[in-house]
């Protein structure tokens, strides 16, 4: 495969700090990178032994001037919605972390560990959507589960950390921690609906009508799509909670008929990319490899042997995101769609 033009958008973010570590280390070759914030450019990054100046994607005039191969945006829906067809439009594979798309039935939404297949030809929007961060570690999760046994209905609760919002969001928490262990009430909240610190919020998103949070939606509405299950019954509730980094989720799912624990072990233990803890559980905070997803705490309903519950924990900045969007760009590239244009 020839070096490729690559560019990242919202790369000062979390999310996209993350991305440019993990392509430095990849075996990706590259022609030229160029590093893009939404507003301010101002800062450098070291990449590969040069350092990379970040650029405004605001001071962009010609649309001709951001031709290239593969394009990760992570700088929010609005942004994406507005630059990534320009981006398309030149002829990059866009690769979007946001909302703005996933929906949409011309662009693929993509687990690679779950759903590659769906990713064999270059969709015509040029643009492959990577799901929220939520979902990601769900259907990997459940991804040996569906393939084995016929499933009836999936609930969950989640536990999502402040970094789910990105730098921001950590920096609220951090302050309204540091302000209540001083005494004070600490700043208002802005990333968040109410102060996060030493507190736990059941909505993430705006709530509709019918009391469902767009977080809650999503999961839905993207797990559906991944595995090409148009009424698979799922339903959640959302919450967010005082922790840095890592998304947990208490999972359970019921099956058409009665489920042996033993084989949703050895299902598990056998999944790329899952760990398993039989005998145990993992937290956010000591969680082991960032690019796996740990679960544990599984057991059958003893009141119904068709249920089982488990605990998934993901770091949802690397397996939530910026991981999942490489991975996405690895298969692209081993699928030729480079060359498709």
């Amino acid at each position: 495969m020839r070096p490729l033009d690559i560019s990242i958008v919202g790369a000062t973010g979390a999310v996209g700090t993350a991305l440019v570590k993990l392509l430095e280390k990849s075996e990706i070759k590259i022609n030229r990178l160029r590093l893009f914030a939404s507003s301010s450019g101002a800062r450098q990054f070291k990449f590969r032994d040069q350092t990379y100046q970040v650029e405004a994607l605001r001071d962009i005039s010609d649309i001709g001037d951001i031709k290239t191969d593969i394009a990760f945006f992570s700088a929010g829906g609005d942004v994406s919605a507005v630059w990534i067809p320009r981006f398309a439009s030149q002829g990059a594979l866009v690769i979007d972390n946001s909302n703005a798309f996933r929906m949409r039935p011309d662009v693929p939404l993509i687990v690679p560990q779950v759903n590659a297949c769906s990713l064999t030809v270059r969709p015509p929007s040029g643009i492959v959507a990577n799901p929220n961060c939520s979902t990601i570690q769900l259907v990997r999760a459940l991804r040996p589960l569906i393939a084995t046994f016929g499933i009836s209905q999936v609930l969950l609760t989640t536990f999502q950390a402040a970094s789910g919002v990105g730098l921001r969001g950590i920096k609220e928490l951090e302050d309204g921690v540091k302000a209540w262990l001083e005494g004070s009430t600490g700043p208002a909240a802005d990333s968040f609906p109410v102060p996060l610190a030493f507190n736990v919020i059941p909505q993430i998103g705006e709530i509709s009508r019918e009391g469902v949070a767009l977080e809650e939606r999503k999961l839905v509405q993207e797990s559906r799509k991944i595995f090409g299950m148009p009424h698979l019954h799922l339903t959640a509730t959302c919450v967010r909670v005082p922790v840095k980094t890592g998304h947990s989720e208490a999972v359970y799912v019921e099956f058409d008929e009665h489920v042996r624990l033993e084989q949703v072990h050895e299902l598990l233990a056998n999944e790329p990319g899952v760990r398993l803890y039989a005998d145990g559980y993992p937290t956010p905070r000591y969680l082991g490899d960032p690019a796996d997803v740990h679960v544990g705490r599984v057991r059958v309903n003893p009141e119904n042997p068709r249920g089982l519950w488990m605990w998934v924990v993901a770091d949802n900045v690397q397996v939530g995101a910026a991981l999942n969007a490489l991975l996405i760009a690895q298969l692209a590239i081993a699928n030729n769609l480079m060359d498709e244009t």
